[in-house]
């Protein structure tokens, strides 16, 4: 079983001003990301728009990113936004097939109407029994189209199981970190958390790294955050205070945000978006600036970090 740890970009996907993938600017991220020291990529994930692919081209971009990526870091995958069970087992068998490390089971389809824990145990046995046993699972608590948090049983079930290599926690609560930490503890499974608020007291907790949306600004920061922490806590204090700030314009308009960031950057051609049809820079008043000065302070961060 492959070991998912550390800092995992949800990986942004960028199209064209014909509205398909471009092909070209996602080389390009990838090698940001790579250059960026990141420990692995979660491609076909929210971030990736995946709710708006098609299931073809949700498996090419799971392809292209292993293969691009070329076996330097791992790459987990999930593309999976079914409610229909018989739509669930195709997209994940389909996704299985790419080369990925992992598999990345959604928690809120296995429990599409919020019923409890009898749904999710079925739904859940059914996939697991479709899937290849020799291929590492992981669990992302998506926030969309609602979160679906693990309860204590289920997570310590999928822990046990020695199925499950990850989980991308989004309860964005440091007390649930701290309580599956010491739930999983001898089990093959991982929590990463995802709120970059806590990123900093959660490492510090136990948790195996980040993958939160701001991996797609400064993602060297938070691999030295996680990495390299220790050598001087003063610091990391300071820059997670940075990284908490910086990770609250999220809400103003991501991921398009992130892509006119890319663009600006030069990874991408195109500040396309599916999900996001708005001018976020007309829509949010300052975005332009807040992202001028995203990119000086992750500058003057690194440049500390040396």
């Amino acid at each position: 079983m492959k070991e998912i740890n550390g800092v995992v970009p949800v990986m942004l996907t960028p199209f064209n001003e014909q509205n398909e993938i471009d092909w070209p600017g996602l080389e390009r991220l990838i090698e940001w990301y790579v250059q960026k020291g990141v420990d692995a990529l979660f491609a076909v994930c929210q971030s990736s728009e995946m709710q708006f692919l098609s299931l073809q081209e949700r498996v090419q971009l799971g392809r292209f990113v292993v293969e691009k990526t070329a076996g330097r870091v791992p790459v987990i995958v999930s593309g999976h936004i079914s409610d229909d069970i018989d739509g669930q087992r195709e997209e994940l068998l389909a996704m299985a097939d790419t080369g990925a490390d992992a598999l990345v089971l959604v928690t809120n389809h296995l429990d599409p109407k919020n019923q409890g824990s009898e749904v999710f145990y079925a739904t859940l046995q059914n996939l697991l029994d479709a899937l290849p046993q020799s291929l590492p699972l992981g669990l992302y608590e998506c926030p969309a189209p609602y979160r679906r948090l693990l309860t204590d049983d289920e997570f310590s079930w999928c822990a046990r199981s020695g199925r499950f290599v990850v989980l991308k926690d989004v309860s964005c609560d440091l007390d649930t970190v701290k309580r599956r930490v010491a739930l999983a503890e001898g089990t093959p499974l991982n929590i990463i958390n995802a709120n970059a608020a806590i990123a900093w007291p959660a490492m510090q907790a136990g948790s195996k790294g980040f993958s939160g949306v701001f991996t797609n600004f400064h993602p060297e920061l938070y691999v030295w955050l996680y990495h390299h922490h220790t050598k001087d806590p003063a610091l990391a204090s300071e820059l997670a205070t940075f990284l908490s700030l910086a990770a609250v314009s999220e809400t103003l308009g991501y991921p398009k945000n992130a892509k006119i960031y890319h663009q600006r950057l030069g990874t991408f051609e195109s500040e396309a978006c599916r999900v996001n049809k708005d001018n976020v820079l007309e829509k949010f008043w300052g975005l332009g600036v807040i992202l001028d000065q995203i990119r000086s302070g992750t500058e003057f961060y690194n440049n500390k970090i040396g």
